[in-house]
């Protein structure tokens, strides 16, 4: 079969090339990373006795143009090549429809004698295959084999070959049980109606500060009639922080990859520092003690610490009504990113949440058919966080994708399918957009509406972003445990960054959409009530993803 007709299967061939046909690469090159005594960016992995590399570079072994994400298909690729002495995991397989940006983790027992466990080797070649799924074709198509393992050992990926012979036992090595842990389906690259086969990214089931499973890169393939146990790799490493960047780094990746943050042209509520904040009028209350409230300090040395969420103090604006409306705008001028690092995948990539501080959060207005609603009060509260997240390879330095939060969770987005433009510090590099939406400040990453709620029926919250005032993210690194970084005092502040809000729903909707047939009322007001709890929001580190992977959409 022709090369054409290998990537589209019965399909004729468009004269657009598939996104995928292209490679992708930051729009930069990679920084030079200040020196250290530590394996940041070296290229390799001690995961305490079985070394580990990335390889990014693929051969294509069969693809198709038919269903997957945009309807454009999908393809499956084996890593080539292969550094000598190193054995592949598995295959790597992505849509059609974003740029072809990927890697796959090749492994080697490590030549420095740390591993731990038995003396049994820590690789073993597969016993024999299992055919999990083909597309139908004898000699042409895409066959998806399951690897079996020996007694003791555990796959950890799949092979993929364009015909019915199976694999050759060394195509994948199989890696020893202690040298594995659980892992689960991530994102769906493919899906077929024949046998109900489907295709999807893999990560570790677990995922923290203090979790040990690492990402591979390789993909599960299941069917009907077999739904393959696969395992991702586990750092074993007593010392699995030994590949983070060290402050110095840490600084350079803000520098490289910080986003650019364009907020909403008629957005009145700016952010701010958490300084300007408290410089400017932030009270402390106290329950049982509200008439009586407690100037906050600069550096917030006088927040009472721990106690969690428990209702006994929180913050709030300035009591006189005309610098309460001052403060309520924040200070643009003011504002950065508050950074914690934390090691993420068994240490073989670094998370960088860069976290950011509202006074105020303003109104919800909601989309019903046709028309724009402002939703009176309902969404308005005192102090917002909201934030997005680095994730940078330990092997590489490399950006691979960012968390994007947008209200109680949010979506990742892959370092190829975001906005990059100039910033303005003139060092040349091409950072990456985000965009904070009106009144929210949830992140999205490109301009227009994303409605929150039922998009077929029309009904929902918006979620407007456009170009406005663009922040050139200044950053502060506020938190990192490995690095040993001294936490300002306000980061230990637990409880509520503003009074619970107190509103009536109900009322409020019965005010503002009064002219609604009631069945439509009704489900707005269901949308409401899941979405705004009225809740003081509290500061980062109550936050569920201040040790553990993001929550997501």
């Amino acid at each position: 079969m022709s090369k054409s007709k290998s990537w589209l299967g019965c399909v004729p061939r468009s004269t657009a090339a598939l996104p995928v046909e292209k490679h992708f690469a930051l729009p930069a090159p990679m920084p030079s990373w200040p020196s250290s005594d530590g394996g940041f960016a070296k290229g390799s992995i001690d995961l305490g006795g079985l070394e580990a590399r990335q390889v990014t570079t693929f051969t294509k072994v069969w693809s198709t143009a038919q269903g997957g994400q945009d309807g454009l298909g999908a393809t499956f690729l084996k890593p080539s090549p292969i550094p000598a002495g190193f054995h592949a995991l598995g295959h790597y397989a992505q849509p059609n429809s974003r740029p072809l940006f990927g890697h796959v983790l090749v492994v080697r027992a490590a030549a420095s004698g740390t591993g731990t466990g038995s003396a049994q080797q820590l690789l073993a070649p597969p016993l024999d295959y299992t055919l999990v799924w083909s597309s139908g074709g004898q000699d042409d198509g895409g066959f998806f084999w399951l690897p079996t393992p020996p007694d003791g050992y555990k796959a950890v990926g799949v092979a993929v070959t364009a015909t019915k012979d199976k694999p050759r036992l060394d195509e994948v090595t199989c890696v020893r049980a202690d040298f594995t842990e659980a892992c689960e389906a991530e994102e769906p690259v493919w899906s077929s109606d024949k046998d109900g086969f489907s295709a999807s990214s893999l990560r570790p089931t677990a995922r923290g500060i203090d979790a040990r499973g690492v990402h591979t890169g390789t993909f599960l393939a299941q069917s009907s009639g077999i739904t393959p146990s696969l395992a991702c790799l586990k750092n074993n490493n007593a010392a699995y922080t030994s590949s983070m960047p060290r402050l110095a780094q840490v600084h350079a990746i803000l520098a490289a990859y910080a986003p650019l943050v364009y907020l909403h042209p008629d957005d009145p509520y700016m952010p701010s520092s958490v300084t300007w904040f408290f410089e400017n009028g932030a009270l402390l209350f106290k329950k049982g003690s509200e008439t009586a409230p407690t100037p906050v300090a600069a550096d917030g040395s006088n927040l009472p610490q721990g106690g969690g969420n428990d209702g006994e103090f929180w913050l709030d604006l300035p009591g006189d009504g005309n610098e309460k409306e001052r403060v309520k705008k924040g200070d643009l001028g003011s504002a950065k990113a508050y950074v914690q690092a934390k090691p993420m995948l068994g240490g073989t990539a670094t998370d960088l949440a860069l976290w950011f501080f509202y006074p105020f959060n303003g109104p919800a207005r909601a989309k019903v058919g046709p028309l724009n609603i402002p939703l009176g009060r309902i969404g308005e509260h005192v102090g917002d966080w909201e934030h997005l997240t680095l994730r940078v390879s330990n092997f590489s330095g490399e950006l691979l994708r960012v968390y994007l939060s947008q209200h109680s969770a949010g979506t990742w987005v892959d370092a190829s399918l975001l906005e990059y433009e100039d910033s303005a510090s003139g060092n040349g590099r091409r950072r990456p957009v985000a965009y904070a939406s009106r009144h929210g400040h949830a992140f999205y990453p490109k301009e227009g509406l994303v409605l929150q709620g039922d998009a077929k029926l029309g009904v929902g919250i918006r979620n407007d972003c456009a170009k406005g005032s663009r922040m050139d993210t200044r950053c502060e690194v506020v938190s990192g445990e490995y690095l040993g970084v001294v936490e300002p005092a306000w980061l230990g502040f637990e409880r509520g960054w503003g009074p619970k809000e107190e509103y009536d729903i109900g009322r409020e909707i019965n005010r503002v959409a009064r002219f609604l047939p009631r069945a439509m009322k009704e489900r707005l007001g269901k949308l409401v009530n899941k979405l705004f709890v009225g809740e003081g929001p509290t500061g980062p580190k109550m936050k569920g993803s201040w040790r553990n992977d993001e929550r997501e959409a």
